[in-house]
């Protein structure tokens, strides 16, 4: 039996994907876990890309996921601090889950102390010296005027044209186009070791990739999420060590990258 809180980190649902039914059964999954590990939670970070496309209106949400937004309420309700990292698939999520849900939203990565040791958190999308097609789009997406003139068109059509467009820019047939590229090309490796280089970091956590990673960086470790369309792993810290895990138990081990 657990006796030591632990904080868990998950990323990369990508909910929607590639339909309602694997979806439905993804979601049903997710808040399964949600269920086991809710007594020795002390916090859950969502680091990005949730939701496969999610756009908040002013007065509309899209519709569905009602299974983990309930779950979350709950954990919430329950006393456990819950943080949304917006993702390049759910950058529009603005004050829904803050104000409906008590979540802090979080926008950028950020530097944080959880129990003495420094966390780096961020989903990753833009980091580093690639992604930069994805940075002239992020630019655009996070631009109010932009926004705004989106906002304008009918939800109907809006979430139709977002969600087509999102399942075309994810690949959800097979693992096997997600490669490792090496410690020289990862480009959230690169953003690491930069940040290391004006900062001391314990631990580096991001999502994106949809690779499972957990490797020592210099004096840092680093863990990339995996996904949860065909890793189903997720991240925790007991205040002493930091585990990669998928859901079936098995264990990623800690590994000097090559």
């Amino acid at each position: 039996m657990l006796t030591k809180k632990r904080t868990y980190f998950i990323s990369d649902v990508h909910l929607g994907l590639p339909n309602r039914t694997k979806s439905i059964e993804r979601e049903r999954r997710l808040v399964q876990w949600l269920d086991e590990i809710k007594e020795h939670t002390e916090a859950l970070y969502l680091l990005g890309d949730i939701f496969d496309f999610w756009y908040e209106y002013k007065h509309v949400v899209p519709k569905g996921f009602v299974r983990l937004l309930g779950k979350l309420g709950e954990l919430s309700d329950a006393g456990i601090p819950i943080y949304f990292f917006t993702g390049n698939h759910d950058i529009w999520a603005f004050d829904y889950f803050e104000k409906e849900l008590g979540i802090s939203i979080i926008r950028k990565p950020i530097t944080k102390v959880i129990h003495d040791k420094v966390f780096h958190l961020g989903h990753g999308d833009g980091l580093g010296p690639a992604d930069k097609g994805f940075k002239a789009l992020k630019w655009l997406f996070t631009n109010k005027l932009a926004q705004l003139l989106f906002s304008r068109v009918h939800p109907n059509f809006a979430l139709w044209l977002g969600n087509t467009w999102s399942r075309k820019k994810r690949y959800s047939e097979s693992p096997d186009k997600i490669k490792y590229l090496g410690v020289d090309k990862e480009w959230l490796i690169l953003y690491a070791k930069s940040v290391l280089e004006r900062e001391s970091i314990d631990y580096f956590i991001f999502g994106h990739r949809h690779l499972a990673l957990h490797l020592k960086i210099e004096q840092a470790e680093f863990v990339n999420l995996g996904d949860w369309i065909h890793n189903f792993t997720f991240a925790y810290f007991d205040g002493n060590e930091m585990v990669l895990q998928r859901t079936n138990g098995e264990i990623i081990p800690l590994s000097v990258p090559s």
